[in-house]
């Protein structure tokens, strides 16, 4: 570094702490964005549904008769009231308040006495639909029609993704742990997105599953790709066949901008994070562990049981006290360790996501239709 240049300094507490950059992200990046809803394997028949929420919205996914899978806003076009609520199946979409009916596809069906309201034309009323993208089995949703597709946003993620969990069109969902994390869901993002902090705080996970000292994170297009060597077969907290293919001994992470990540552990362990805001100073947090049909779901749950008990946990306790520490009025925003050879003990990822999160703030209010 010569004596001209200055050390990158970590956001202002204010992107943390002020509600009105919340509710600016709102209309912004999470509204513009591609954001987790479900998985393929949730919606197995016809008339199979399951309700989501990005950016404050309502949402729900369902397969139609022909098998498409479409996603809708989870309101009524007559007076407002939503439609559906956790998962399920149905033949049609029927609104509560006043059982008017939508074909899976959106298009109203029916509703009580409409025949009798002159020029009533049932043809100009659907569900107000929204975007997906099924990107390696799961399903993704981005509230603005016009965003690029995900694999400009990023690129050669389902490539690798795929080499790493040969089973990756079969999988369904084993586990969930769910937490629920007192911070701005940037502390918990920022957290997940270098292991700067890992061996001094994450024991099991640094001598029990990878080599910490070998982690390095790399952007790549809007996607942070993590990458570290298998810890020892002699110091794994859980049993892993390493012959089974190319990719079995070794750990990856693609974290997607904004709120999601596919984890794969040693021995082809696919594993997922996404984060649920649910104001400026609350998360939840939901990690998600899949199986195939030759899953040993035993492993598996118990592999999900000390990860709560130990890494979970001990990020619990680190993001809260991030949290509290940004609203001390004592807090003056440091310099980033970014080191020119990356590495796991440098920022450079914190660097390109706190680059993101400048950028994503929008103080534009929704757009009237």
């Amino acid at each position: 570094m010569t004596t001209s240049e200055k050390p990158v300094r970590s956001l202002e507490a204010k992107y943390y702490t002020d509600p009105s950059v919340f509710r600016a992200e709102q209309y912004g990046v999470m509204a513009n964005t591609w954001q987790y809803a479900g998985h393929q394997s949730q919606l197995k028949h016809p008339g199979d549904y399951f309700c989501f929420e990005i950016a404050g919205e309502s949402l729900f996914c369902i397969q139609t008769n022909e098998g498409q899978t479409k996603a809708y806003y989870n309101v009524c076009q007559h007076r407002a009231h939503q439609l559906l609520a956790g998962e399920g199946n149905t033949t049609l979409v029927v609104c509560p308040y006043h059982a008017w009916s939508y074909e899976l596809t959106g298009e109203l069906r029916a509703g009580p006495n409409i025949k009798s309201v002159p020029g009533f034309d049932k043809s100009e009323i659907c569900l107000s639909e929204v975007r997906i993208e099924i990107f390696c089995g799961f399903i993704f949703a981005n509230l603005d029609p016009l965003a690029k597709p995900m694999n400009e946003w990023f690129p050669d993620v389902e490539q690798e993704l795929s080499a790493f969990v040969p089973q990756l069109q079969d999988l369904y969902a084993v586990e969930w742990v769910s937490v629920v994390e007192r911070c701005n869901w940037k502390v918990s993002v920022e957290n997940y997105s270098e292991c700067y902090h890992c061996q001094l705080n994450h024991p099991t996970f640094s001598s029990g599953i990878v080599k910490a000292k070998t982690y390095d994170i790399q952007p790549q297009g809007y996607c942070l790709r993590h990458t570290t060597e298998c810890q020892n077969l002699d110091k794994m907290s859980y049993p892993i066949d390493v012959n089974a293919n190319e990719f079995a001994g070794h750990y990856s992470s693609w974290f997607l901008w904004p709120m999601m990540s596919f984890q794969v552990y040693p021995g082809n362990v696919l594993n997922t994070y996404h984060w649920r805001p649910i104001d400026h100073e609350t998360v939840m947090v939901h990690r998600g562990w899949f199986g195939s049909s030759d899953t040993d779901e035993a492993i598996l749950r118990d592999l999900a049981q000390q990860d709560r008990n130990t890494t979970v946990e001990e990020d619990i306790h680190i993001v809260e006290s991030v949290q509290r520490g940004l609203n001390s009025r004592g807090y003056v925003p440091g310099p980033l360790v970014v080191d020119p050879n990356s590495g796991v003990q440098s920022e450079h990822s914190i660097k390109a996501l706190q680059q993101w999160m400048r950028e994503s703030v929008s103080i534009e209010q929704p757009r009237q239709s």
